[in-house]
């Protein structure tokens, strides 16, 4: 287990690479590519991680994902069970950035185009109130075939580059220098605490499942991912907590110990800073925004 390199294959009649994804659960490894991604997800939910950041995913999510930048979309634990009946479905198109958009970029009418690839190298997530209309442009691109397929890649991208508001994964000071050896690492310290974050993950435990010290595995920590373990570890239990905030729960404190805080006192603290605001003000917010929906997103 590592980061591992995807070499997408040519498709030599298309210069555009698209993908549909109907799986039981999604791709379970930390992994890059040399292409940008541009990902819709359909159907299921999880944590996304991407450089050195986690934001939860759900339908209707629209994400854009830099050039060789470490990502995995982790389905929540349910989908592994042997028995699940839930499964993934996502529209991908891969965008190689030394190909024929290149050459298109030059022409001065996509200059707004080019500004808008050039800041996905720390990967972007769509604003909601954005994401049905990007939504349908890239359903359009999956439909059509020849240079239609080529007219409405084009008109997606010229879309998403008048959107403003884009959410941006990582920090703009994050470097992909990641090696085989630290893959293996990150991705087991990511698997082991994403599968044990309900329980009080200890340094001594955490470094052990890396062969390094406690004081060796805090600087390696520190240097691949900008942010100590227990940042990340906080990161990981709050995503959970807002997951679980959008659907049935019986209360604040109920949440707060059923993903690893020891007390209700604690987890506030946290989630406030993490989120930047209160978790009753997330909740608020959520089920307002869910109101105001007047109908299902239909793609």
């Amino acid at each position: 287990m590592k980061v591992i390199q995807f070499a997408l294959p040519v498709v030599r009649d298309q210069s555009i690479h698209v993908q549909e994804d109907l799986l039981p659960h999604f791709y379970e490894h930390l992994h890059r590519h040399n292409e940008i991604q541009i990902t819709l997800v359909i159907a299921g939910q999880g944590t996304l991680i991407a450089g050195n950041v986690m934001k939860p995913f759900q339908p209707g999510d629209v994400f854009v994902l830099g050039s060789n930048q470490p990502h995995l979309f982790k389905s929540d634990a349910t989908y592994f069970s042997s028995e699940s009946k839930q499964s993934v479905h996502s529209l991908n198109i891969f965008i190689n950035p030394g190909g024929f958009i290149t050459n298109l970029l030059d022409f001065p009418e996509m200059s707004s185009i080019k500004r808008f690839m050039d800041s996905s190298i720390n990967g972007m997530q769509a604003p909601q109130d954005k994401q049905k209309i990007i939504a349908d442009y890239i359903t359009k691109v999956m439909q059509n075939t020849t240079a239609y397929r080529l007219s409405a890649f084009i008109e997606l991208l010229q879309m998403m580059a008048t959107i403003k508001g884009w959410n941006y994964l990582s920090n703009e000071s994050f470097e992909y220098v990641v090696t085989d050896t630290d893959g293996f690492r990150l991705n087991d310290i990511y698997e082991y605490t994403m599968a044990n974050y309900t329980e009080n993950i200890t340094l001594e435990q955490i470094a052990e499942v890396v062969y390094l010290t406690p004081q060796s595995f805090c600087r390696y920590f520190k240097k691949h991912t900008l942010k100590t373990y227990t940042e990340f570890l906080n990161e990981v239990r709050i995503n959970e907590a807002c997951k679980k905030f959008k659907g049935e729960f019986q209360s604040i404190s109920a949440i707060a110990y059923q993903t690893g805080f020891n007390n209700v006192v604690t987890f506030n603290r946290v989630f406030r800073s993490i989120m930047g605001k209160s978790p009753s003000e997330f909740i608020k917010e959520y089920h307002n925004c869910v109101d105001a929906v007047s109908e299902p997103a239909v793609f």
